[in-house]
């Protein structure tokens, strides 16, 4: 049974950094694409980075000066650093793994597994 678990959200200030944490069990697969989103209130789920299991990594335009994913070659943990936060990176932060190619933020919406989600707020 896969299960993917995020830790390390939380509140911070405007311009601080947070860094994300997402465990992985029971995923056997060779090749993968990991992935992270966030999802907004009243928003729809928006994908952030992608990683594949040959360390390729994939960034959506709106935030790829500011986060930078990684991952070891298990999988067992994929991260996220985020920087220079502000109020709108204000979410619930998913992390997602599955077999898919190309391996991109768009189509790691075709994700077999997703975590339950962390919280992440951004205010003075």
């Amino acid at each position: 049974q896969v299960q993917l678990m995020e830790s390390g959200g939380g509140s911070v200030q405007p311009g601080g950094s947070l860094r994300l944490s997402c465990s992985i069990s029971g995923y056997t697969y060779s090749t993968y694409c990991l992935a992270w989103f966030r999802q907004a209130p009243g928003k729809e789920r928006e994908g952030l980075a992608a990683i594949d299991n040959e360390g390729k990594a994939s960034y959506a335009d709106s935030v790829k000066d500011r986060i930078t994913i990684s991952a070891d070659g298990a999988p067992n943990i994929v991260s996220l650093q985020l920087d220079t936060l502000n109020t709108e990176d204000s979410a619930i932060y998913y992390c997602a793994a599955g077999s898919f190619w190309p391996c991109t933020p768009h189509f790691a919406q075709n994700s077999n597994y997703w975590g339950q989600g962390t919280q992440v707020t951004v205010s003075s």
